[in-house]
């Protein structure tokens, strides 16, 4: 290792918040060394744990580079806070302005019931309350045309109406605001003038498109944790300048990039998925070092399982999902948002997922999580319900001395008196409930899995998992194995996975505006100087966050006119000078019949709402430890028993230092390959080989 690149280079820092640990990685740039730190998150002040494991981290550097001689170049950092507020409704006090008429709009929504058989169903619960909602009488038409103007005296009136109602954050969508934002505008001039410290959101500025319903859902969204969040920032910031002066601070946002602090203050909404947009990162970085195609991204943490169906090397973005659902598999049951995001799926549990008996006697896991405070009965701190860590821990899956490197004891006992309890409620042998609490989780994923490997036109068998998180490498094998896909990747530091691909994402930004109109009757005179405005008011949040060669693109939604779905096409920013009517026809028609099989005949092509994308070039990085952990030759480090799944019973195993085992070795599973951040289980027949890089690839030879 060239020391003196080492020190020319920069110190970055990724720093991940998940609901049981606090993860970090830091980099020295542009050798690639890592060091990794981990620590239980601190649910009341998650600042606390990021402290700690950024002061963990400059220690490991500095024993190993010699004391101040790395310069922290920046912190990277992705946090679970909008999603949790978002779930436990625990956001700022929120006020709406909108349309005279359009006050019910987050209670109509679309008017359908995600599950028409329930008797008892429950609908998702606005985030801002009938009461908490003020009408203006201004409109403006589809085309953008003022019908009703906005008046001063109403503006007086509407002043008035929020300062009675004392909200600290006020949301603004009003509508068709995504064709003319004048409106808007002013009434957050005179917000922040008449009512100052009140922190403001306008639909146009966040998601500037059609559906009414979706876009105020995402602005009341923003707004209830828009105080919140910029608070934590803050707090952060100062955080990070206490321990070194005059960094800067970046966050991770949900299509796979990152931007400022100043920018995630201003739009947290675009943060909600940043944690496992990052793990996808992650596994897309080691995919393309390797060369796979075919991607399955399998991130499991201690709270929840997430997958991501990626081909052609990169993941895709969607730009409506949900969140905060009643029912967490139920589309339809959650919070609509309209940003941009890598298409996710949430799978399953994690590792805090307590299991339970279900109203039939029959055994079900999750979604309630433990958390790190009290955590899994295993953990010692409180917890008496049974996770499926401590499933794991009994399974022999992981090791009660050596958990988190051997600085965390796990309370075998515990967990025993757990699963005993449990199985004693559902009438079954302890074992049984023990194994049925993991196959339940991994069965749960690979079905979640199958699915929508299937929904995208793929087999399974084409693809290779790439598993991350700290439960992820556990139960990746046995979820691979079940879906039938052949092989499995486990990258170094798997159990930060987030980190990485915090470090190997590209500083990215998304612009959108609607102007349904058909195809034939664009004005692309408009449509360029809109995406020039775009691109010159992205350029500079681009250069805030570190950006220096920036690609652009335009993409396009389109349909047949009549239609109620879009699809999404996608050109380079240059061909938009030239009229590409055509080659946007070309496109949209190649994906419809891609999609459906056919064309429709005679139909009208129309453009819904246009994006543009800016973003750094994506390439791959290579991590390797920032000490030499490998050793010489492979030799197990003890021997234990583990639960063979497809042979019900137990039988002893070698376990091995994941990281004493060098580069080239091929070893025969089952064993277990353990390390600080995660445990890589072999359950079944496999080779197991490691790669230069030391990602761990297991192919598995034992799929019945």
């Amino acid at each position: 290792m060239n020391e003196a690149m080492d020190n020319e280079g920069k110190l970055r820092v990724a720093i991940d918040i998940g609901g049981t640990f606090t993860d970090g990685v830091a980099t020295m740039e542009p050798a690639g060394r890592i060091w990794v730190a981990k620590s239980p998150t601190t649910p009341a002040d998650p600042g606390q744990a990021v402290s700690t494991v950024l002061e963990d981290l400059l220690q490991q550097v500095d024993g190993s580079l010699g004391k101040g001689t790395a310069q922290l170049e920046e912190v990277v950092h992705g946090t679970t806070l909008i999603t949790n507020t978002l779930i436990e409704r625990k956001g700022a006090k929120t006020a709406l302005v909108t349309t005279k008429g359009m006050k019910d709009v987050l209670d109509i929504g679309r008017e359908w019931r995600y599950d028409i058989y329930d008797l008892d169903i429950e609908l998702p619960r606005p985030l801002i309350d009938g009461e908490r909602r003020v009408e203006v009488d201004a409109r403006v038409d589809a085309q953008g045309d003022e019908l009703e103007p906005l008046k001063e005296e109403e503006l007086d009136v509407l002043i008035e109406a929020l300062a009675k109602l004392d909200a600290d954050s006020i949301a603004v969508s009003l509508l068709h605001s995504y064709t003319n934002t004048d409106h808007e505008k002013r009434i957050e001039e005179r917000l922040k003038d008449a009512l100052p410290g009140k922190a403001v959101s306008l639909s146009s500025d966040l998601a500037r498109e059609i559906k009414e319903f979706e876009r105020t859902s995402t602005v009341a969204a923003n707004a209830y944790v828009k105080p919140i969040v910029a608070e934590y920032l803050d707090e952060l910031d100062n955080r990070i300048a206490r321990t070194k002066p005059g960094t800067p601070l970046r966050v991770m946002v949900s299509s796979g990039g990152f931007c400022s602090a100043k920018t995630g203050a201003a739009s947290p909404i675009l943060l909600l998925e940043s944690g496992p947009a990052a793990g996808v990162l992650s596994a897309m970085n080691t995919a393309r070092q390797i060369g796979v195609d075919h991607v399955l991204a399998f991130d499991m943490g201690g709270t929840t399982a997430k997958a991501c169906v990626a081909v052609g090397g990169e993941p895709p973005v969607t730009h409506s999902f949900e969140c905060a659902r009643v029912e967490r598999f139920k589309r339809g049951s959650g919070l609509p948002i309209l940003i941009p995001s890598i298409e996710l799926i949430e799978i399953g549990a994690g590792g805090g997922s307590i299991a339970h008996c279900n109203r039939l006697g029959l055994l079900n896991v999750g979604p309630e999580s433990s958390g790190s405070v009290p955590g899994p009965a295993c953990y010692g701190r409180g917890g008496t319900d049974v996770t499926v860590t401590d499933a794991d821990l009994l399974l022999g899956y992981l090791s009660k001395e050596n958990f988190l490197g051997g600085t965390m004891k796990l309370d075998l006992e515990a967990s025993k008196k757990a699963v005993a309890d449990l199985a004693s409620e559902l009438g079954v042998e302890p074992i049984d409930a023990t194994w049925g609490i993991c196959n339940v989780v991994n069965e749960n994923m690979a079905s979640a899995a199958r699915i929508h490997i299937a929904e995208n036109g793929h087999d399974p068998r084409d693809f290779t998992m790439i598993a991350t998180g700290g439960a992820g490498p556990v139960h990746a094998v046995e979820v691979a194995r079940k879906l039938r896909i052949p092989r499995v990747l486990i990258p170094i530091a798997a159990g930060a996975g987030s980190c990485l691909g915090m470090l190997a994402a590209p500083p990215r930004i998304d612009r959108a505006w609607s102007s349904p109109q058909r195809l034939a009757d664009v004005d692309w005179k408009q449509v360029t100087d809109n995406l020039e405005a775009l691109r010159k008011d992205a350029e500079g949040e681009l250069l805030a966050a570190g950006a220096d060669d920036i690609e652009w693109s335009v993409g396009a939604e389109m349909r047949y006119e009549g239609q109620g779905a879009e699809i999404s096409v996608s050109v380079p920013f240059a061909a938009i000078h030239g009229k590409p009517g055509a080659t946007l026809l070309g496109a949209f028609e190649a994906e419809y019949e891609k999609l459906y099989g056919r064309l429709v005949p005679n139909a009208v092509a129309q453009v819904i709402t246009w994006r543009l994308v800016g973003r750094s070039p994506s390439k791959a990085h290579n991590f390797e430890w920032g000490e030499d952990r490998a050793g010489s030759e492979p030799k197990p480090a003890a021997h234990r028993p583990i639960f063979l799944p497809l042979r019900k019973d137990y039988e002893e195993v070698a376990v091995y230092d994941r990281y004493s085992v060098p580069a080239g070795t091929t070893l025969q599973g089952p064993l277990i390959l353990e390390e600080k951040e995660s445990t890589i289980v072999v359950a079944v027949s496999a080779d197991v080989t490691i790669l230069e890089d030391l990602t761990v690839s297991v192919t598995i030879k034992e799929f019945e």
